[in-house]
């Protein structure tokens, strides 16, 4: 296949899954591609967002639209990782009393680990494996877990009492962050209208298994040019507070700047941003755009930033375009 012919395919699909979303989901496009763009770059969501704005929706309208396997873990105090991951159980059918093991819900294709930070970081950390290595071990037994593999994780910002924070080591595991706006008022109305239908609204399955593996494989196809992935790199070490390329912002407010995953993020959820957008090359703009949520789970502030009421959010939005300026001014 032609690349122009492959790139036309992928778009269409791509456009295809989002309309069908769009039947269920109202508005929160944004979610809805860093969604998709995690799962076409095979990495892991965390959402964060008040109850009610429709994350465990959109997974299981994702799951039917793609005809993928789904599986929802409420995470709470006393969930043990054997809950996730599965365990050995006694199998009495044969006869004769042997082991065997049982899986757990964490063998689907989309998985959604609902108020993560409720579980103790123990249960928090079963998820590590299954996040970094797509496989689950159980004693001795190694099972690999079947592409493609999304962990979607939401955490809940305004209810903390009793909730354990993800560790920075696990934060860095999700390709992305996307914060879960409150709908416009014209989107309400249509939320309202939809859901006092008396029939249901069902969505179609578009895509199968197979072509959306062949989607990964096209991403990959997508050109990024070097200065493109220098401007990546420039991004990720304006965070960096203590060197020469660090932001002013960096050196007041960040304790801790992006690691080497934020700039691979950064390029992989890039390239499947641009083949959203009918393009096989990645631009400088692309990269500006997905930043925010590639960044913000990734930078440590100090106690001076929580003094002065910064956020991660105030401070990319003048680190992003103070890097952008910069290679215009190159240029």
């Amino acid at each position: 296949m032609q690349p122009d012919t492959a790139l036309q395919l992928a778009t269409a699909q791509l456009t295809r899954v989002r309309a069908e979303i769009g039947k269920i989901i109202v508005g929160q496009q944004d979610v809805v591609d860093g969604v998709l763009i995690c799962l076409l770059a095979g990495g892991h969501v965390l959402l964060e967002g008040v109850p009610g704005l429709g994350k465990t929706t959109l997974l299981r309208t994702l799951s039917k639209v793609m005809h993928l396997k789904y599986s929802r873990i409420q995470f709470t105090p006393d969930l043990m990782p054997a809950d996730i991951v599965g365990s050995m159980i006694i199998d009495s059918d044969s006869g004769s009393k042997a082991l065997r093991f049982s899986p757990g819900p964490i063998f689907a294709h989309l998985v959604l680990a609902d108020e993560i930070n409720r579980a103790t970081p123990k249960t928090q950390s079963a998820l590590l494996e299954a996040m970094q290595e797509h496989t689950v071990t159980s004693g001795t037994q190694t099972m690999e877990l079947e592409p493609p593999f999304l962990v979607m994780a939401t955490q809940n910002p305004i209810e903390m009492e009793g909730t354990y924070p993800l560790p920075e080591a696990q934060l860095d595991r999700f390709l992305m962050k996307i914060l879960v706006r409150f709908p416009t008022r014209a989107e309400l109305g249509t939320i309202v209208e939809r859901t006092s239908q008396k029939d249901e609204i069902e969505v179609s399955p578009v895509l199968t298994r197979e072509e959306i593996l062949d989607l990964r494989a096209a991403c990959h196809q997508v050109l990024v040019a070097p200065h493109v992935q220098d401007h990546a790199i420039s991004l990720v070490m304006a965070t960096q507070p203590g060197v020469a390329e660090a932001h002013e912002l960096s050196n007041k407010f960040i304790r801790y700047g992006s690691s080497p995953r934020g700039a691979q993020a950064l390029v992989e959820c890039g390239r499947v941003f641009a083949l959203m957008k009918g393009r096989l090359h990645l631009s400088i703009e692309d990269i500006d755009t997905i930043a925010p949520a590639v960044l913000r789970h990734r930078i440590i502030l100090n106690f001076d930033a929580h003094a002065e009421g910064q956020t991660p959010e105030t401070i990319l939005n003048k680190i992003i375009p103070s890097v952008a300026a910069a290679v215009s001014s190159r240029a």
